[in-house]
């Protein structure tokens, strides 16, 4: 295997980011006086984590492209971390959002609208009884809170290398056996060790364990890890999961978020799992802000009589402009329209020819790398073997190699997303965007060894 010389990284790094300087002198007039009202001159600290001395500003995102405030065109492969999943702007969803916009925005009545998102959420995934929320973290949060109350059990169990959003009792770590805060994580309000239980992926003797003792009211996990990078389940381990937690009584909650990418009814339908919950998020309404969490007969009779008491106004679920007329007709026009069969058989052997145009690249540069595909959505990291847990996936960052490959990228007119070294393919993406990429990557491996 080839060893990539760390010094030849660095100067790599520092021409991109001369380069970077040279394109973009709007961007950075209009950071520094962002930087005077907003904190860390952006409106969501996440937009300071792509590479470059500052942030791309944009001027238009459409399909798959993004227009910088400069005029320059990027292939966007990050699609706002999923949230534009299916494309920035589908013309369904803008359509029935703009509609909606001119008929009423939020008023506390439902529409029609929410029976029609309901029965296809139902159909997609297999739970029947759903609920909407305005993000993933919010759905996740409501989905535990009625775990609990289905339960009377107060702690979850989480993996090693989640995200499940900003949910307090998930934001952690498993480090030398003992749950910790994540890393940068602001403080939480009690000691994570109190109310989670954390544990490796692909390992049903740990769940097991962990949940012998039946003090555990949910297990919260993607079926498939990403956030930390893509750490695929092994053969027969949901299924051991499924078993586990039936016979402990404990509610399986599957975040079906990223894992999407799958198919139209995610990995849940893609895999023929049957979870007890089913929590969505970001691309759900076309990048519109909604969510949905959807639960089984049991959960929905268990928890119906606190959701419908007449405190339901302080039952921890939802807020006023929680399931708003706007979100639905988005929702409905996004379900029915563009996170369709017909948009996954174009977008499922883009990501194939995406990973494989990598995996070769890799193979021809000798470099002890991977790459990994689930569904519409590919990515690599800087090691060999793929990682079958989160513990060995956070092991295999490498913030200099994150760096260098997304500088790369974005000077050569191509959007990764900024904290993985992710792609996904949306129905607007082509065979050329994707090839597109090919020739960079090969141009970034080539260069490491010039």
């Amino acid at each position: 295997m080839t060893t990539v010389d760390r010094a030849r990284v660095q100067a790599l790094i520092a021409e991109e980011e001369e380069r970077f300087v040279r394109r973009h002198p709007k961007s950075r007039r209009l950071f520094e006086r962002a930087r005077k009202t907003m904190i860390g001159g952006v409106p969501m600290n996440w937009m300071i984590e792509w590479p470059g001395p500052y942030p791309l500003f944009m001027e238009e995102a459409r399909g798959a492209t993004i227009t910088d405030v400069e005029g320059h065109r990027y292939i966007d492969f990050c699609l706002g971390d999923t949230g534009a999943m299916f494309g920035h702007s589908p013309a369904a969803t803008v359509a029935a959002a703009a509609r909606q916009l001119r008929k009423g925005i939020t008023t506390m009545l439902p529409t029609d609208d929410s029976y029609w998102v309901g029965r296809e959420l139902t159909k997609r995934f297999g739970v029947p009884y759903w609920q909407i929320a305005m993000t993933a973290t919010d759905a996740n949060r409501f989905a535990l809170r009625m775990a609990r109350e289905t339960t009377a059990r107060r702690k979850i169990l989480v993996f090693n290398g989640c995200y499940h959003g900003t949910v307090d009792e998930a934001l952690v770590r498993l480090v030398d056996g003992k749950v910790v805060p994540r890393e940068g994580a602001m403080p939480p309000p009690v000691e994570p060790e109190l109310t989670t239980r954390v544990i490796e992926f692909n390992d049903l003797q740990a769940l097991e364990a962990a949940l012998a003792p039946r003090d555990v009211a949910a297990v919260l996990m993607e079926p498939a890890l990403t956030n930390c990078g893509i750490v695929l389940p092994e053969e027969g381990y949901l299924d051991g999961v499924r078993e586990i937690t039936r016979r402990t009584g404990t509610v399986w909650i599957i975040d079906e978020t990223h894992t999407w990418c799958a198919g139209p009814g995610g990995y849940t339908a893609a895999h023929g799992l049957e979870p007890d919950m089913v929590t969505l998020g970001k691309p759900v309404a076309g990048g519109i802000p909604a969510a949905a969490f959807g639960a089984s007969q049991e959960v929905y009779d268990k928890t119906l009589a606190n959701m419908l008491a007449g405190t339901t106004g302080v039952n921890g679920l939802g807020g006023t402009l929680t399931g708003n007329a706007f979100a639905l007709a988005a929702m409905r026009a996004t379900l029915e329209k563009v996170i369709t069969k017909r948009s996954f058989d174009h977008m499922i052997p883009l990501a194939t020819r995406w990973t494989r145009g990598v995996a070769d690249a890799i193979e021809a540069a000798g470099l002890p790398w991977h790459v990994v595909q689930l569904g519409a959505r590919a990515e690599y990291r800087f090691r060999s073997p793929p990682p079958r847990n989160g513990a060995e996936a956070i092991a295999s960052k490498d913030e200099r190699l994150d760096k260098y490959v997304h500088l790369m990228a974005l000077n050569r007119g191509i959007l990764l997303t900024p904290f993985h070294n992710m792609a996904l393919m949306c129905p607007a993406t082509t065979r050329a965007q994707v090839d597109r990429h090919t020739e960079v990557f090969q141009e970034t491996v080539a260069a490491l060894a010039a």
